[in-house]
């Protein structure tokens, strides 16, 4: 039984367990939750499988721009190159050989969830690969170079005014402070 318990706390229950109220933890994690896990040791392993393997510690953005170019293998979403037919075409008539990637979306909340728990797992804020401005370039490449693949520019949307009006001059602070661009 004491071995269960074990495992319980380990995957984030509180069944069981003896914690006290200010540091419960939900009886399982959400989505955001386990998928930013999920991620972390997904980082983690790819760096344990370098040559010579890389300790997290020692990982810069480099390490993550690798990575994050190895991802792409595992995507699906077709990004036409400069020299196919379909190139700049947001609905294509006919299949091509143009490689798939990951879609610049999944990317730009990969590296959230990755930033999030490298502060989480004891990373020091300013010394965050995954805060880095190279990494905000590259994001700003793909989403640049799939949008023009597709036809389709990349406009940045506006935020709308909040229905307050009058609550200071900061009120376009927050949702500059957190787009790529």
């Amino acid at each position: 039984m004491s071995g269960e318990r074990g495992q319980d706390f380990a995957e984030g229950s509180s069944a069981g367990g003896s914690l006290n109220d200010d540091q419960q933890q939900p009886a399982t994690p959400s989505r955001y939750e386990s998928q930013k896990r999920r991620d972390w040791n997904t980082f983690g392993q790819y760096l344990k499988n370098q040559r010579p393997p890389v300790a997290l510690s020692q990982s810069n953005y480099n390490h993550v721009l690798e990575f994050l170019r190895y991802l792409d293998q595992f995507g699906k979403t077709k990004v036409h190159l400069q020299g196919c037919m379909f190139y700049g075409q947001p609905e294509p008539p006919a299949p091509c050989t143009c490689p798939l990637r990951q879609a610049w979306g999944s990317l730009d909340a990969l590296i959230g969830r990755l930033r999030a728990a490298y502060e989480e797992n004891g990373g020091s804020p300013e010394n965050n690969p995954f805060a880095s401005g190279a990494i905000r370039v590259y994001l700003r490449e793909v989403r640049e170079c799939q949008a023009m693949a597709r036809g389709i520019p990349f406009k940045k949307k506006k935020k709308k005014p909040s229905p307050s009006k009058g609550s200071g001059p900061n009120d376009d602070e927050s949702s500059s402070t957190m787009h790529f661009s």
